[in-house]
């Protein structure tokens, strides 16, 4: 398969060290070659530690910086005044737009931005010109409103899709929230009661249908000839078949930012056919790691009895590519903002708090696949079977609260609560507890600070499309050289793997031993695990899937 070639080998080769370090190397020349190169232009400049400070400060939510508002500044210039056009237009089409909007009148809308792991992966590329197509995240059900959000997204290069509040209901809550994205994560179909499921379940995929076809609408509105549409993740898995109906020329790519399950699983969707054929009217087809691709492939064989090549799926002389194109961070975004001074200042603070203890860390979205009770139920068997760290290691666990008002969340909200107070009055004392758990998210700053006072990083999902936490850990390592824990569930794993530790989040046992070995590890053994420093893979990942298209 094309670009396969990122599918990782958690062993070591004979000299791979050595490798990595020239190659890392030879990537900080570069770097500073770029910033000397740039620093010689006229019109930008050098760039002070005010500006570097305005580029990375965020508000409450770690996803949200004006670093992205300013991407999307830059970008809408880009056509607005007179600067060299781009090569390519490319039309990125999600679910969500890289903003959110806010109604403060008839005619008049504030707009936030609400920036997620797309956004994140696609700030490095700056060889296309793109546009974002999709749903702003409010209901506007007249005219008028319309009309002036359309107006204000345009100064971001978003066009937005207008879905009434019950198709949002059956086809955002309903079939992806409620039917894919469990099958997707290995948690099977609903089934309290199969009557009233089925009915739903056929009036959910009539509204995703529909939901798509308006995407689909909003994009043929805007096409040109010559554009590249680039459709992201389950949401949006009906949108190449309504786009190639539309127009058979039509370069057009789909991209899955879960994992995509076995063909055992998937054949459990009653809509699965349909699904599959619709997936492979686009011309490439990219996921995470090989193991989802190759799911893909077996699916499309064997439920559709389709033909897998080398280079993906083949129907009737059509071949549809199917790759694999591992998703990546910005690692520089990191790199610089560790030299802020006020995150050097926060640095020192969380040294001195937590001075005579290693620092283990944890960041999560509150989510049923995140592993969160494993990872604290693996701690406190660790202190068990180990005493004497007991007072010399404390873990931090970041977990973001999502999708509050389920019930299924609330209870897992209360259960690591219960995990967590039972551990503290275990094993804490009056003036320090093991473990310092937080419903919350943190500033960008002030997570790159913590990244950088960690020396263990645990990630113990039980399914999870690739995780980009462990990257960012990563990308923040250069001077610490800590120890990444991670589940092999994760779709990291596959390109991390020969420098992590990894682990089976159910063998709690097994976590609990490898918490021990991580922070036992002698300091050649930290900088041997820790030297695979992550490099922006962004432009690589989409110019592969141009070539490809």
């Amino acid at each position: 398969m094309p670009a396969n070639q990122y599918h990782g080998n958690s062993t070591p080769y004979p000299g791979r060290v050595e490798r990595l370090l020239r190659e890392r190397e030879l990537r900080e020349l570069r770097r500073s070659n770029r910033a000397e190169a740039k620093g010689n232009h006229s019109h930008r400049g050098g760039e002070s530690s005010e500006l570097l400070d305005f580029r990375f400060r965020q508000n409450s939510d770690p996803q949200k910086s004006s670093y992205i508002e300013q991407y999307l500044e830059e970008a809408a210039a880009a056509t607005r005044h007179d600067v060299r056009p781009l090569r390519q237009r490319l039309l990125v089409v999600a679910n969500r737009l890289p903003v959110s909007a806010v109604r403060r009148g008839e005619d008049a809308w504030s707009l936030e931005i609400s920036a997620g792991g797309l956004v994140t992966a696609l700030l490095g590329v700056n060889d296309f010109e793109a546009r974002w197509i999709g749903w702003a995240g409010v209901n506007v059900p007249d005219e008028v409103g319309q009309k002036a959000l359309t107006k204000a997204l345009a100064e971001k290069r978003c066009i937005p899709v207008f879905p009434d509040e019950e198709i949002v209901h059956q086809y955002y809550n309903g079939y992806c929230n409620n039917i894919l994205w469990p099958l997707f994560h290995y948690l099977g179909l609903p089934q309290e009661d199969r009557l009233a499921t089925t009915r739903s379940f056929q009036s959910q995929f009539a509204a995703y249908k529909k939901a798509n076809q308006m995407f689909a609408d909003v994009v043929n509105k805007h096409y040109e000839d010559g554009d590249v549409v680039w459709c992201h993740d389950y949401h949006l898995m009906f949108l190449p078949k309504c786009l190639k109906e539309y127009n058979s020329n039509m370069k057009v790519g789909w991209f899955l930012h879960t994992h995509f399950p076995s063909s055992e699983i998937h054949r459990t969707l009653p809509s699965r056919s349909e699904l599959l054929r619709s997936v492979l009217a686009a011309d490439l087809v990219g996921f995470h790691t090989y193991d989802y691709a190759r799911h893909f492939v077996s699916a499309c064989t064997r439920i559709l009895g389709l033909e897998g090549t080398p280079e993906g799926v083949e129907d009737q002389g059509k071949l549809t590519r199917v790759a694999a194109f591992p998703i990546g961070i910005d690692s520089e975004r990191f790199i610089s903002a560790l030299k802020l001074p006020k995150v050097q200042e926060h640095i020192k603070e969380l040294t001195e708090r937590f001075r005579g203890r290693k620092v283990m860390l944890g960041v999560d979205r509150l989510d049923m696949i995140k592993g969160i009770p494993h990872k604290i139920l693996a701690f406190e068997k660790f202190l068990e079977e180990n005493p004497l760290w007991r007072d010399k290691v404390v873990l931090l666990q970041i977990a973001v609260p999502t999708r509050t008002d389920v019930p299924e969340y609330q209870k897992l909200t209360s259960q690591v609560h219960e995990i967590v107070g039972r551990i503290n009055g275990r094993f804490g004392t009056l003036t320090a507890v093991p473990i310092h758990h937080l419903d919350r998210s943190l500033d960008f700053l002030g997570l790159c600070a913590l990244y950088a006072v960690t020396d263990v990083a645990i990630v113990t999902s039980l399914r999870d499309g690739m995780n980009l936490v462990s990257y960012e850990f990563v990308a923040c390592q250069d001077s610490k050289r800590g120890v990444l824990i991670l589940s092999e569930y994760a779709g990291a794993a596959q390109s991390l793997g020969a420098g992590a530790i990894l682990v089976n989040p159910w063998n709690i046992t097994e976590v609990a031993d490898s918490i021990r070995q991580a922070l036992t590890m002698s300091a050649e053994e930290e900088r041997n695990d820790t030297i695979i420093i992550l490099t922006m893979l962004q432009p690589t990942q989409l110019k592969n899937g141009q070539k490809c298209l």
